[in-house]
């Protein structure tokens, strides 16, 4: 039971989710930092608003309705999905690409050389062979014995 467990554990996928979650938490840090600290700035500037939740509120019978706050959120989801895009899926699948290129290029390669490599002969036909160099060797020095 305890080796099953050691072996789920120690699983590639296992590791590349501790991977993500923490990428994802460290992404969602630096993209927070941008939006508290540039575009919310910025949004105060044009709209006069502190964040985007301001704007776009209308409020009817007490309840508020912020088209603001929902394009806060897709903002702070396009960053996100573009930060995890360029920073970590593209070197991945750059690095992937380079990978299976190689494997193929070697893969060619050894498949060049076992062409070029002559076949196996079976042991009858090394026999054959090695019977017919030694006629052949008889024969020279047959002739240079005339």
């Amino acid at each position: 039971m305890i080796d099953g467990f050691k072996k789920f554990i120690a699983r590639g996928n296992m590791i590349d989710m501790a991977v993500g979650v923490v990428m994802g938490s460290a992404v969602t840090a630096v993209v927070n930092s941008i939006v508290e600290n540039l575009i919310n700035p910025l949004i105060a500037m044009i709209f006069g608003e502190p964040d985007l939740s301001g704007v776009l509120a209308f409020t009817f019978n007490g309840a508020t309705i912020s088209i603001g706050a929902i394009l806060g959120a897709l903002l702070n989801f396009i960053i996100i999905a573009a930060a995890v895009y360029f920073c970590v899926l593209v070197p991945i699948n750059k690095f992937r690409d380079m990978t299976e290129a190689l494997m193929a290029k070697t893969k060619a390669e050894e498949e060049a050389e076992k062409a070029d490599e002559e076949p196996e002969l079976s042991a009858e036909d090394r026999t054959v062979l090695l019977l017919q160099e030694i006629r052949d060797s008889l024969a020279v020095n047959k002739a240079e014995t005339k």
